[in-house]
């Protein structure tokens, strides 16, 4: 994908990439300690109940199991970047938007019958092993998927615990709980619509309608989700102005949309070592993202016998995987989702230098160029 501000972005793109990197793993390396010892304060509560125990290492497992992190690095560079002065204030927030994160995860995996994240077993599949392995009675299955619906709850309400002892008061503290619990709302909606527009996928004939409802869906699950309320989480607590919170605001939504999109194109064309999951997955899942929309819209009959048949398929072969992809190209998909990816980047950097040089502290700005660098390289 080309850029369409290349001179600049070349010269950024010198400095940024270690930079931001290395400033991602510095924070990474903080969270991990506070995650820690989290963990730690949680296990010695528990008073050595086993099965308490259990289940905070059950949490613990699958949030030490890595993970971008970019969601809660947004919140702490971003307070950052706004003036805010100590690590103290910010990281039980941007820890709480983790544990967010890896309750939906965990809820996720179920829903989508996944089996592995992150590499490993998911959750419902690590716990089902263990009612095999302890030759429990009853049904193994219902018992994964019941102890990772528990893991979940458990992880979202140490989120709400973490995020209610935020020190903030007045009309600042109402205005923080209003967008974490928008975030909440937002993303569980676009959960549920994502779910609706795969299931009536048949009975919605009129495309410019199904692209409307996957625009709602990839607005509410991922563009406020993943960046711009992480975003304005940060800016709230730093207490931002109004000008500056609506500039990265912009900024956030565009990022937040195009790493979903480099989502879908790895998840169908990258490598699975990288993903954290099978190539093709979406497909067996019978998730309808862009790819699948761009391609439906444009197939051949014969084209669209295929998609279909693939889409929800779970024995769904790696030949059969490969028929897609191949579909997935020579409609011209693949092609019109990374260029979906270039509008929003373009449009993100447009936000962020838009933003007055003296409006963000050097290390956050620094942050936010080299995550726009990142994502442009990432691409497949």
């Amino acid at each position: 994908m080309g850029r369409s501000t290349a001179a600049t972005s070349a010269a950024r793109h010198e400095a940024a990439p270690e930079g931001f990197s290395g400033l991602l793993d510095g924070f990474r390396e903080k969270l991990d300690r506070e995650l820690q010892a989290w963990l730690a304060r949680k296990r010695e509560a528990a008073g050595g109940f086993r099965e308490s125990v259990e289940l905070i290492d059950g949490v613990g497992q699958l949030v030490l199991q890595g993970g971008k992190r970019l969601r809660p690095a947004l919140v702490y560079y971003t307070y950052r970047a706004c003036g805010g002065p100590t690590d103290a204030a910010v990281l039980p927030l941007a820890l709480a938007t983790e544990l967010l994160h890896t309750y939906l995860l965990i809820h996720d995996d179920i829903m989508d019958h996944a089996e592995v994240r992150r590499g490993l077993p998911a959750a419902h599949v690590r716990f089902r092993q263990a009612h095999q392995a302890r030759g429990l009675h009853g049904d193994a299955q219902d018992f994964g998927r019941s102890v990772a619906i528990l893991l979940g709850d458990l992880a979202h309400t140490w989120a709400v615990e973490l995020f209610t002892g935020v020190s903030l008061d007045g009309a600042r503290a109402r205005e923080l709980t209003r967008c974490f619990s928008t975030m909440s709302e937002e993303v569980i909606g676009g959960q549920y619509l994502e779910l609706m527009v795969a299931l009536r996928r048949s009975m919605q004939a009129v495309p410019a309608e199904r692209e409307q409802e996957l625009l709602r869906v990839l607005r509410l699950k991922s563009g406020r989700y993943t960046a711009e309320r992480p975003i304005q989480l940060g800016a709230l607590l730093a207490g931002a102005p109004p000008a500056l919170l609506d500039g990265l605001s912009r900024y956030g939504t565009a990022v937040g949309e195009a790493f979903q999109l480099q989502d879908d194109l790895l998840g169908m064309f990258g490598d699975a070592g990288t993903v954290g999951k099978p190539v093709g997955e979406d497909l067996r899942e019978g998730k309808l993202t862009f790819l699948i929309h761009h391609a439906l819209s444009t197939a051949t009959p014969d084209q669209r016998r295929v998609l279909d048949r693939a889409l929800g398929n779970p024995a769904l072969t790696a030949a059969e995987v490969a028929g897609a992809q191949r579909i997935l190209v020579e409609t011209g998909a693949r092609s019109r989702v990374t260029e979906m990816v270039a509008e929003r980047l373009r449009t993100a950097r447009a936000a962020l230098d838009g933003i007055a040089g003296g409006g963000l502290a050097p290390e956050g700005r620094l942050f936010f160029e080299g995550l726009l660098d990142y994502l442009w390289e990432r691409e497949t």
